[in-house]
């Protein structure tokens, strides 16, 4: 199978997360209003704000997959000098939001299952990355791959 192709299945499993996140009903397992309302809204605008902002560093290499292109160069300034995939962050960030507004343990578990999604897919973009960029393995040994480091 190409590359592209394993890019694709990829963003279509992605697709499918929030497919289930937007879809699921709303349920009553925790209380949304007051505090948890406020903290699920900052969580899921700031993680599309952080989605903005890094998309935009890419310019011409962002794509919809996770297949570098051939004329990009390795990103290591803006959120890249503190995190290696700061658009899955923005994703992580944001549906975080989602779940804990949805008040359903339900949709709760489905994030987590997006976490691991998003690990397991920053792990295989990594591998491509590494063959198109040589400096990849440094850079990634000083930057967090989600989270900044200590």
């Amino acid at each position: 199978m190409s590359r592209t192709t394993i890019g694709w299945i990829w963003v279509a499993g992605q697709g499918v997360l929030f497919l289930l996140l937007i879809l699921l009903p709303v349920r009553n397992d925790w209380s949304t209003s007051g505090l948890i309302g406020v903290v699920s809204s900052l969580l899921f605008f700031g993680g599309l704000v952080i989605i903005a902002i890094a998309a935009l560093r890419l310019g011409t290499a962002l794509t919809p997959t996770p297949v570098p292109t051939k004329t990009g160069t390795l990103q290591t300034t803006g959120l890249y000098k503190f995190v290696r995939h700061p658009i899955y962050t923005g994703v992580l960030i944001t549906i975080s939001g989602m779940a804990l507004r949805s008040g359903s343990f339900l949709n709760l578990a489905i994030a987590v299952c997006g976490f691991i999604f998003f690990d397991r897919k920053a792990a295989w973009e990594e591998r491509q990355l590494t063959e198109a960029y040589p400096d990849y393995p440094a850079y990634a040994a000083r930057t967090g791959k989600f989270f900044p480091r200590p």
